[in-house]
């Protein structure tokens, strides 16, 4: 999640994620040998008193800073491209979920198993505990295998919405009437935040998101025991 004075991404939890921020650094790199190269190039015509008068006009150099530029687009455009396509690759997924955004709440369906659904709210400030996180924690949380690969079909029921974790690099539009989806791997266990990217209404800041990943051994514990609880419930 975010911290204090976090200038940067946020730290990668998934190889995709990972990859963006390599894409990040080598773009950031490019933009800032451009931005020292134009500031060189302005600061000596401000300060430089002499006049080259061979360099009124020239093809040569015309023709080096028009293909130039058009080299270093490419050089942004192919690494911009490959991650396009990784980020809609869809690989055989171990398990799938479905999210659903409502006004202004997240409700969760485990495709694979039978009647396994929830809402998810945030948890109130009045009612946080103490090692709480205001605005982004929730009565129940999604938990996801480490490992293995994750599907997850996006959906509204009223107005656009988008579910949104930074850490795992997932941004997916929820449109009514539309069944989006995406793709991804959690390489670590922990806790992962995210909110609502889309503006929804009123209460478009409090509808946050938490994936907690574990391995796998525990996940089927938690599958078995939510299962026993509905049926008990129902």
């Amino acid at each position: 999640m975010a911290t204090w004075a976090n200038l940067g991404l946020q730290d990668s939890s998934s190889p995709l994620m990972e990859q963006l921020n390599f894409f990040h650094d080598h773009t950031l790199l490019i933009l800032t040998m451009i931005t020292i190269l134009v500031g060189y190039i302005m600061g000596m015509l401000m300060f430089n008193k002499f006049t080259n008068r061979f360099l009124l006009h020239g093809q040569t150099i015309e023709i080096i800073w028009t293909v130039l530029p058009a080299i270093i687009l490419m050089f942004i455009a192919f690494p911009s491209l490959r991650l396009l396509y990784l980020m809609d690759e869809i690989n055989t997924p171990s398990i799938t979920l479905k999210s659903i955004g409502h006004q202004w709440y997240w409700s969760y369906e485990y495709s694979d198993f039978l009647n396994l659904e929830f809402d998810s709210y945030m948890i109130p400030t009045n009612e946080l505990e103490t090692n709480g996180f205001r605005l982004l924690d929730v009565d129940n949380r999604v938990v996801l295998p480490m490992n293995n690969q994750v599907r997850i079909l996006v959906t509204a029921t009223d107005v656009l919405h988008s579910w949104t974790v930074p850490s795992l690099g997932v941004k997916v539009d929820a449109t009514p009437g539309r069944l989006n989806q995406i793709n991804f791997l959690i390489n670590r266990p922990g806790l992962f935040f995210g909110q609502c990217s889309e503006i929804c209404g009123a209460n478009h800041s409090f509808m946050p998101i938490v994936i907690e990943s574990i391995p796998m051994n525990f996940f089927i514990k938690w599958i078995t025991s939510m299962t026993n609880s509905l049926d008990d419930w129902k």
